[in-house]
């Protein structure tokens, strides 16, 4: 069995073939698939796959860093109400964060909002999935300086050096995802850190609908170019490459990892 760790499968690109894709997936023994909110426009979507596919699909809530602009209290407001109010288990706070790459105008929103954000982690009790895009370094310094209640969580779409690798070690309990880049002929960077590391840091995702692993990133036919948790065996495999061990090593542990973070039982 193969977990997909961070998917945005309520995305519009998937309107046409939503039911086909999880088929896909599932038919890859891909049989859990964590959905992170992005802000109040994806809710909806994102409880109607939970409601619908309440065995495979597992949510959670949190307001994405490129969704903080003027308006953040009110979205932050609205994420909260749905962590306090909902009618099932969210498993993370997520996608919380820092995104220094599309714009810096609310810079100090951002980090305010993800200070915010986890501390309702702590008070639920509940990991944190982090992106850091352009912002490995301001995101590890907030986790470090809250980081005293025993925070876990996972470092989404990880795009840091070894040595910050290193400190997302060292805080316990968090893990690095690993998704499509590590397929790419320009992460050299990343699949050295893999083949360093030991897999018992790692847990596999694919941010579908973006960022799909080799071959499908370069398709000629572009249909085929939408990242899908499917595509995750290709991950596992790419990892098992650096790694130099089979493929079932490489399920099975990262696996076992999804299951710790997210407090899944078997």
């Amino acid at each position: 069995m193969l977990v997909d760790t961070h998917a945005h499968l309520y995305a519009n690109q998937f309107d046409k073939d939503r039911a086909e894709m999880l088929k896909r997936a599932l038919n890859d023994q891909v049989n859990r698939l964590f959905l992170p909110n992005v802000d109040s426009r994806s809710i909806a979507g994102l409880y109607d796959l939970v409601k619908n596919h309440p065995e495979h699909c597992f949510p959670m809530m949190g307001v994405h860093p490129c969704s903080i602009k003027e308006n953040y209290k009110e979205e932050l407001e609205r994420a909260k109400t749905e962590l306090d109010q909902a009618p099932f288990k969210f498993y993370a706070v997520g996608e919380i964060g820092l995104d220094f790459y599309w714009d810096i105008t609310f810079k100090e929103q951002q980090m305010e909002a993800l200070r915010t954000q986890i501390q309702w982690a702590k008070e639920k009790k509940l990991p944190i999935v982090l992106h850091c895009r352009e912002s490995m370094e301001e995101t590890l310094a907030i986790v470090e300086e809250m980081n005293e209640e025993a925070l876990t969580g996972i470092f989404h779409c990880f795009s840091g050096n070894l040595e910050q690798a290193h400190r997302v070690i060292a805080l316990g309990g968090f893990y690095m995802g690993i998704g499509g880049v590590i397929t790419y002929k320009k992460s050299k960077e990343l699949r050295s850190i893999v083949q360093a590391l030991d897999l018992s840091h790692f847990v596999l995702e694919t941010d579908a609908p973006y960022l799909a692993p080799e071959p499908y990133r370069s398709a000629k036919d572009r249909s085929l170019r939408r990242n899908e948790s499917a595509y995750i065996v290709n991950i596992a495999k790419k990892i098992a490459e650096v790694k130099g061990v089979a493929l079932e090593t490489v399920a099975q542990i990262t696996t076992t990892n999804a299951e710790k973070v997210f407090q899944i039982d078997r």
